[in-house]
């Protein structure tokens, strides 16, 4: 409706994991960098964690497309509420495997002996839970034991467990110790600062085609100010503001107009504020080495 208003080539801030519309901030630079890193270098477990909104399905949907195609076959489990057989069987038919039986043995055979070809082609496999937190403990050790299919040298499935904080609070119980010790990286995403928000808006219309500045300084600070930096409340306040711009037939987006969609969204900004205490502060962040990891194994394997 608005795209032809604002000389826009698709929809900036549709609510979607579209890998094209990642914006690189510090935060999201490291947290892809470790998702990148661990994939490659056949890590086994990494674990994604963030407050609802903060980006960690767009930034999976990245990090496996910035490998070669062909080289990384991954199964993207986005409902993990589902009973064990189910949940293999989901996992089989991502990886495009139909599976012959209806067991767990005989879809677990099937899984590694496929698993085995894709090593033998210097291939690698990726296994991620979105939304693990809602993982059962029956689940979790399942996936545990997931990585048991491996050779002496490496693992043959990568796995990548996203959530909410609750996961990290999850994984510190003392029946899940097994499955924590063998987590070998930790990714967290974060809030945007207000000095990001307007490169964020900036780059998002960008790729979208506009390279206006559609959005004033005093509406970006009010856009900021309602969403605590959380990116899908930003995107939905963006997607409206544009929206009420285009009936007003405003080319630029004053703050008044901003207020004006924060009260139709009735949005109260204390419901969505990032929680500082579970995850601390960005200089808390881990692995703050990734650098050096890489230097002690050779470098990046992509």
């Amino acid at each position: 409706m608005y795209k032809s208003f604002f000389h826009l080539d698709s929809t900036p801030f549709a609510d979607s994991p579209d890998p094209r519309f990642l914006v690189r901030t510090p935060h999201a630079r490291e947290a892809l960098a470790t998702l990148e890193y661990g994939i490659s270098a056949h890590k086994g477990f990494i674990v994604l964690t963030g407050e609802v909104g903060t980006g960690k399905t767009t930034l999976l949907r990245s990090a496996l497309a910035s490998f070669e195609p062909g080289r990384v076959f991954s199964s993207f489990v986005f409902n993990p509420r589902l009973e064990v057989l189910d949940f293999f069987e989901f996992i089989l038919a991502d990886f495009g495997i139909v599976p012959q039986s209806r067991t767990k043995s005989g879809m677990l055979i099937q899984l590694n002996r496929w698993l085995i070809e894709r090593f033998r082609h210097n291939e690698t496999s990726v296994i991620v839970i979105d939304e693990a937190q809602n993982l059962t403990w029956e689940q979790l050790e399942e996936v545990r034991l997931l990585t048991n299919l491996e050779t002496p040298t490496r693992k043959l499935v990568q796995i990548v467990l996203s959530g909410q904080p609750e996961l990290e609070e999850k994984l510190t119980a003392p029946d899940l110790r097994q499955l924590r010790q063998r987590i070998s990286l930790w990714a967290r995403t974060y809030a945007i600062a207000a000095d990001e928000t307007s490169e964020y808006i900036r780059q998002r219309l960008l790729v979208a085609g506009s390279s206006d500045p559609i959005f004033l300084p005093d509406a970006v600070a009010a856009i900021h100010r309602a969403s605590c930096g959380i990116p899908r409340i930003i995107n939905l306040i963006c997607e409206q503001a544009l929206i009420l711009a285009y009936v007003e037939q405003l080319h630029q987006v004053p703050a008044a107009l901003i207020h004006a969609v924060v009260r139709d969204l009735d949005l109260d900004p204390q419901s969505f504020t990032v929680s500082s205490s579970r995850f601390g502060t960005p200089t808390d962040r881990t692995p703050a080495s990734l650098d050096r990891l890489r230097r002690e194994e050779g470098g990046d394997e992509r």
